[in-house]
């Protein structure tokens, strides 16, 4: 044996501060250890533990890799004994005690919390990845935030975007994070970076994607946007507190990105871009996919023009165009759609409205000058027409694309 499991009581404590509260019973507390441990012993999507871990429940498979028995379950799991083989020895130099304490030790300091399957927060468009499903989820910020969005896109881009790429990002992410979708991205500089920060300027929720550990800020330079993200969405990666992003986990990361966003569109790629991985894991999964249109002469959108002549993407110019890739209809968005224009209330209303900041009823009622019963006449019929969003924070106009 390579290790000693902490007994279940040290578990259970030890599991408090990244659920929010110790486990209901022993039997949970050791199921959720054994789940944390195999995040430390796996590379992300190995799908020869994501069998055994299925199969056998993750308590039993542990204990069953500890004592060498494993080869007991390849038949029931449908994993061949040299598939096995290679997985124990992948597995086996990472199964170290001190390794594990400080992933979760790691995460309880950052404030990081593990998400399972079967929890509330748990994400299940990712469980569309079959056996390459995440064990796990360490999130930095609000779980909720995978779950509660009604619609949400990735958007996603080369790192050394130009200025026409990182306007379509700002531009894309800002509109549909103020039509109440959320933007889903890699974080890394360029596209992705813009698109998350024009999402939180427009006040909308937005998910980062991580290849390493969610306590280590990656890029440096996005330390100070990941806790932007941290605050108003979430942080996330299947790979442990302490993890180190590398190549193969930024492909692997991919998928997830993939997984979460209902459509993928890609705004700016050259021809081997890392984007073009994530709109192959979209096209896999039969999510709808996306590219915009560039300058025939930009080798930073020759991945877009690739995808559309060779992928069967989608060609989207607008964030209309966008949202149809999620069935839904364009939005009315202001008054350039009404045929007989806003009534004399609806402009006083619509002008006491801005796109970016959330307003409640009274507080629109004096801006505008009418009675708070008018006005939540107004916006209920504005709301109907798609021309303002409604939250508990209150109200905001719908901005529109010209």
């Amino acid at each position: 044996m390579t290790t000693v499991l902490p007994s279940t009581r040290e578990m259970a404590e030890r599991l408090r501060p990244l659920r929010h509260g110790a486990p209901s019973d022993d039997a949970e507390a050791e199921r959720l250890f054994a789940i944390a441990v195999w995040s430390v012993l796996v590379e992300p999507g190995d799908g020869i533990a994501g069998r055994l871990v299925s199969h056998l429940g993750p308590r039993e498979a542990l204990r069953r890799l500890m004592d060498g028995a494993l080869s007991d379950a390849d038949e029931g799991a449908d994993v061949t004994r040299a598939e096995l083989a290679a997985g124990v020895a992948r597995w086996m130099p990472r199964l170290k005690a001190p390794a594990i304490r400080a992933a979760i030790d790691l995460a309880a300091r950052a404030r990081v919390r593990l998400i399972v399957p079967g929890d509330p927060e748990w994400p299940a468009a990712v469980d569309d990845l079959g056996d390459h499903a995440p064990l796990c989820l360490w999130v930095r910020g609000d779980p909720q935030a995978l779950v509660k969005a009604r619609s949400s896109i990735a958007l996603v881009g080369a790192r050394a975007a130009t200025g026409y790429g990182e306007h379509v990002a700002m531009e894309f992410g800002a509109e549909l994070a103020g039509r109440g979708v959320t933007v889903i991205s890699g974080a890394a500089y360029g596209i992705d970076g813009t698109a998350h920060r024009a999402a939180l300027a427009a006040g909308g929720p937005t998910l980062a994607l991580l290849a390493g550990g969610v306590d280590r800020a990656y890029p440096a330079g996005h330390a100070n946007l990941l806790e932007r993200i941290a605050s108003a969405g979430a942080v996330v990666s299947e790979v442990p507190c302490g993890g180190a992003p590398t190549k193969w986990r930024f492909l692997s990361r991919n998928r997830l990105i993939a997984a979460l966003g209902q459509a993928t569109v890609v705004i700016e790629a050259g021809w081997r871009s890392g984007s073009l991985n994530t709109a192959g894991h979209a096209a896999a999964l039969g999510r709808p996919l996306g590219a915009v249109p560039g300058p025939v002469t930009s080798a930073a959108s020759a991945g877009c023009h690739r995808l559309l002549r060779e992928f069967d993407a989608r060609c989207v110019t607008t964030v209309d165009e966008v949202m149809e890739l999620l069935g839904a209809m364009p939005s009315t968005g202001g008054d350039a759609d009404r045929g007989e224009g806003p009534s004399a209330e609806e402009t006083r209303v619509l002008d006491a409205l801005t796109s970016r900041a959330w307003r409640e009823t009274p507080d629109v009622a004096r801006r505008c000058g009418l009675a708070i019963a008018d006005v939540e006449a107004v916006l209920g019929l504005l709301a109907m027409e798609g021309a303002i969003l409604r939250d508990e924070r209150g109200w905001r106009r719908v901005s529109t694309l010209r």
